[in-house]
């Protein structure tokens, strides 16, 4: 029976960044997953790794240690880094009054307020009257999810020597054995990151937590122009919920402003992000519903709403739809991620909130410093 130092059960990637920390440090590291191949949100969602408009304090900072990470694993996969930077058009008033107050903070240090003019020339689509003014943050990176997913397992397998094992059902952890749908594994610490899978292994645990999943839609829109975005694009609504601008001055006055205005995109809890592939098709999205099981379908309506802003922003005539997809995500009320011990040798990890792939390299870092000691490092 093979022996290993760590097992993670899912592979996501929350569980993918525990196996490259774990493996870059000396570990023998096998990861288990139920599916073929990652599947859930991790492929879903922009491929964004979001610093700005993080949560004060632990967020933000692990985002910040996150991407520095995330550069490091693009160079040595091979993983494409299709942009970087982060434009937030806004308009005079109170957008200009938050981001105004943003940029005395400490997260927005090396951020700047740009003209219209600076603005359309990183998104020259960009529409003079959506983008009276812009937030732009030089930390972001993007990277296309589903395809550098693959590469970074592939890195993991053949680099750095991390085992896989897809189609395998973990029934239970007793440490130092996990019981599974094709036998038994020894590990001395097992790393549990379910996603939204909160039925599973240690559903008791979870259940006091209080979990849910949050809905999204999100699609692909193709144009005939050959526009090139120099970095991905986001409207005023994210100002109006992003954790990070809590607080600020101005930030109720935009919220009634855009409740009035945006009625639709408001009550869907939409906030518009468009990042560009390097075909120059482009990700759009997204909306926010939360529910316990939400449903499986897609909503014309809140698709137009999405719509509505994109055309509202962006001055890019003859588009169209190519691909709609639904995601979910765990979602927890007033905590954005969750690290439980079940017992001395294993941890249960949860981000419940949309920031998985902005902080999961810092969070495992974290998980295998509680588990092996901050001095763990190859042998």
């Amino acid at each position: 029976m093979a022996h290993y130092d760590v097992a993670v059960v899912g592979g996501g990637i929350i569980g993918l960044a525990h196996a490259y920390v774990a493996a870059v440090r000396g570990k023998k590291v096998i990861v288990l997953d139920r599916d073929a191949q990652s599947n859930g949100a991790s492929i879903r969602n922009f491929g964004f790794v979001t610093i700005t408009g993080q949560a004060a304090g632990d967020c933000w900072s692990k985002a910040r240690r996150a991407r520095e990470i995330w550069e490091d694993i693009a160079n040595a996969a091979g993983i494409n880094i299709v942009q970087r930077g982060m434009l937030l058009a806004a308009r005079y008033g109170p957008a200009e009054t938050i981001i105004d107050e943003f940029l005395k903070t400490d997260m927005g240090s090396e951020c700047k307020k740009l003209t219209t003019n600076e603005a359309q020339k990183l998104v020259p689509s960009l529409r003079k009257e959506a983008g009276q003014l812009g937030l732009f943050s030089p930390h972001e990176i993007r990277v296309e999810s589903r395809e550098a997913l693959p590469r970074l397992i592939t890195f993991l397998s053949e680099k750095l020597g991390v085992v896989f094992q897809w189609n395998t059902y973990v029934h239970a952890v007793n440490a130092p054995s996990l019981s599974t749908s094709k036998g038994t594994i020894n590990a001395e610490a097992t790393v549990v990151c379910p996603g939204d899978d909160f039925t599973g292994l240690f559903a008791d645990r979870l259940q006091k937590f209080d979990l849910s999943r949050c809905k999204l839609q999100m699609m692909r829109v193709t144009s005939q122009s050959n526009i090139k975005f120099k970095s991905t694009l986001l409207s005023e609504l994210s100002l109006a919920r992003s954790s990070g601008y809590q607080g600020l001055q101005g930030l109720s006055e935009l919220q009634q402003q855009l409740n009035s205005e945006m009625f639709g995109q408001r009550s869907n809890d939409i906030h518009l992000i468009v990042a560009q592939s390097p075909d120059g098709s482009l990700v759009v999205g997204d909306s926010h519903h939360y529910s316990r099981t939400p449903d499986p379908f897609g909503s014309t309506e809140i698709e137009g709403y999405m719509l509505s802003e994109f055309g509202r922003v962006l001055d890019m005539p003859a588009c169209s739809v190519s691909e709609r997809w639904v995601g979910t995500y765990a979602w927890a009320p007033g905590r954005w991620r969750i690290t439980d011990q079940p017992s001395d040798a294993v941890r249960l990890v949860v981000v419940t909130s949309g920031c998985g792939a902005s902080t999961c390299f810092a969070i495992a870092e974290e998980t295998i410093d509680d588990l092996f000691g901050s001095q763990a490092i190859n042998k």
